[in-house]
Formats: structure tokens, C-alpha cells, sequence
């Protein structure tokens, strides 16, 4: 797996972001858009959505939509288990470890790593192809649909792998099952409730993650459950509330058959950055890099951005592909 697992960020990809290495850490969330222009996971909307993420979610239609308030009974995430006679030659499906044994087997480890990239997390593709991944982190602040964004990548024919929180799929089940069903794109699990993802309690831009083993794989595993119901299929990839890792939460991720995917290039910082920052920051994308943007924020610059961007990476030669078209299986 080393070649998947390489750090992916460069002194010319980072340059081309126009940020510095203090802000580009800030922006690598899915958040609000911050008082302060920056963006990202520190943001106070970002700050009140974790808050709130308790109470009655976002309006729908003129209806309360509850938010998620705690995950579903603990279970080993469903999968897709063969049935009693299989045809000669089926693979075998392994069954993931079950939260207690999952505490058993990482109890007593203490993490050295904490960040965006850390060991464990993949930040690059070992293919020749872009993939583009957006985020949709719910919440009060973060539950909207930029579907210009969405339709600017169906005109393009440009596949991408969207990442969506509980609840944002709570808020928006019709259009998750929709998505879930277009071959152009693939769901894959951006947590329970936007939670860091730390076996100690690390916390990110303010926001507290996970506090051990267990709360971490309530954390991912809750998301795995809605996204079954919604979509028809759990995901093989995470990534993290405010994609900040531990390595030790890395490597519990992978034991449960998952693959921690964070970025090499930071398209939007959070939906907080204009149409003409998105586009430059998008232009630097090549063979291999994975892509962060957001789908979630739909006043933002992002779908501008792209518009303006992603015609010329394609008329140049890049292709792109989902991450389930680029990464192997664990």
C-alpha cells in the first residue's frame, strides 16, 4: 500500500493554492465560510454546526429535519455478505472486526501523528487520472446542494466521489439516493457527525474529534449505516470532519477494510475562496493528485471556479476518474 500512501502536497501545488502552510491547514475542512475570509473547520458556523448538530436539523420544504443526535446500536458495518451456496470461485468477503474486538486490538495505543497527512491516509492516486472529490458536511450551516456544481460535472462527463456527512444525507435522503444511483459519481463516508477522527481527543480548529477507539468507530461506522439505507451500499473510503487524522484512528479505519482518503491539492479551502482563487488552485491539478472541493455551499465560488477550470484540464489530456475506479481494495 505505499504507493497509495504517499504525502501529496507540493511546494508548487501549495504556491499555486496562494496560501500559506498556517491557512492552508485551516481550509482543509468542510466548513462554513469564516468571519475572517480565510474558510475553514474553525469557522464560527463551522463551530455552531458541531453545536447544534443535536438539535432539529435545517428546514426542508417548509419541514424540521432532525439532525442525527447519536449513532445507531454499535455493529460491525454492513456488508454485502455471500449467500450460502455461492457459485464456484466467489471471492470471499471478509467480515470487518466488531467494535469490541476493534477496542481490544488498539487498546494501549498511543498515537504519534496527528494531521492532514498522516501515516495510513491517502493523499495521492497511484493511477495516471484526477480524481475530484467533494464534500458535503451537514449541519445548520452546511446541508445545501450547489447543483450547478453538479451539473457542470454531468456536462463534462467528469466523474467525481462525493463525500457526504449523516447529516447532510439526513437532510437531503432524495437526492443522496439519486446520486447514490448515477453512475458518474460514488458516495463514500465523510463521518457521523464532522467529528476529527483521534483515539485521544484531539481537536481541530476548535472542534473536538473522537475521544477513543470506540467513539471513533461510532463515528464512521454510523455514516456507513445511513449510507447503506440511502444509497444501497456502505463505502470503502472516510474522510474525517475537518480530514484531520491520527495514525493510530488511520489504522483502525484500515482494519476495518476502509481506506482513510484525504488530498493533494485543496480546490476551494472550504468553499470559502472567489471563482478566480478555485480556478488557479484547480489548474494545478495532474495525473494522480485527489482533489478537495464542496458541494454543500452552493453561494460560494466553487461551480464558477470549476466552470472556468475544468474544460481546459480536459481539453488538455487530464482524465479523471472516481476513487473506486483508482484505488485498490484493501
Amino acid at each position: 500500500m505505499g504507493d497509495i500512501c504517499t504525502p501529496g502536497l507540493t511546494g508548487r501545488r501549495a504556491l499555486l493554492l496562494g496560501l500559506t502552510s498556517g491557512v492552508f491547514a485551516a481550509v482543509s475542512a468542510c466548513a462554513a465560510p469564516a468571519e475572517t475570509g480565510t474558510g475553514g473547520a474553525g469557522s464560527p458556523d463551522e463551530r455552531r454546526d458541531l453545536a447544534a448538530a443535536a438539535s432539529p436539523g435545517p428546514s426542508v420544504a417548509g419541514q424540521q429535519v432532525p439532525a442525527p443526535t447519536q449513532p445507531p446500536p454499535t455493529q460491525a458495518p454492513a456488508t454485502h455478505s455471500l449467500p450460502a451456496q455461492a457459485p464456484p470461485g466467489t471471492p470471499v468477503v471478509a467480515q470487518p472486526p466488531s467494535k469490541a474486538q476493534l477496542v481490544a486490538e488498539f487498546a494501549g495505543r498511543r498515537p504519534t501523528e496527528w494531521g492532514l497527512e498522516v501515516a495510513g491516509v491517502v493523499t495521492r492516486s497511484p493511477a495516471q487520472k484526477t480524481v475530484i472529490t467533494l464534500d458535503a458536511c451537514g449541519g445548520p450551516g452546511g446541508s445545501g446542494v450547489d447543483q450547478e456544481l453538479l451539473a457542470i460535472l454531468r456536462r463534462l462527463n467528469i466523474p467525481a466521489t462525493l463525500f457526504v456527512n449523516a447529516r447532510w444525507i439526513h437532510a437531503n435522503r432524495q437526492l443522496a439516493a439519486e446520486l447514490g444511483k448515477d453512475p458518474l459519481f460514488e458516495l463514500a463516508n465523510h463521518g457521523w457527525l464532522h467529528r476529527p477522527l483521534s483515539v485521544t481527543g484531539r481537536t481541530a480548529y476548535g472542534i473536538p474529534g473522537t475521544v477513543s477507539v470506540a467513539d471513533a468507530y461510532d463515528e464512521l461506522t454510523g455514516c456507513q449505516d445511513v449510507l447503506l439505507e440511502a444509497a444501497g451500499e456502505p463505502s470503502r473510503f472516510f474522510r474525517a470532519g475537518t480530514a484531520y487524522f491520527d495514525d493510530v484512528a488511520a489504522a483502525m479505519t484500515r482494519r476495518m477494510g476502509i481506506l482513510p482518503v484525504n488530498f493533494s491539492i485543496n480546490a476551494d479551502a472550504g468553499a470559502t475562496m472567489p471563482p478566480k482563487a478555485v480556478a488557479s488552485a484547480l489548474s494545478a491539478a495532474g495525473p494522480g493528485d485527489i482533489v478537495i472541493a464542496h458541494f454543500n455551499k452552493p453561494a460560494s465560488g466553487t461551480a464558477a471556479g470549476f466552470r472556468h477550470a475544468l474544460p481546459r484540464l480536459r481539453d488538455g489530456g487530464i482524465e479523471f476518474g472516481r476513487l473506486g475506479d483508482v484505488l485498490p481494495a484493501l
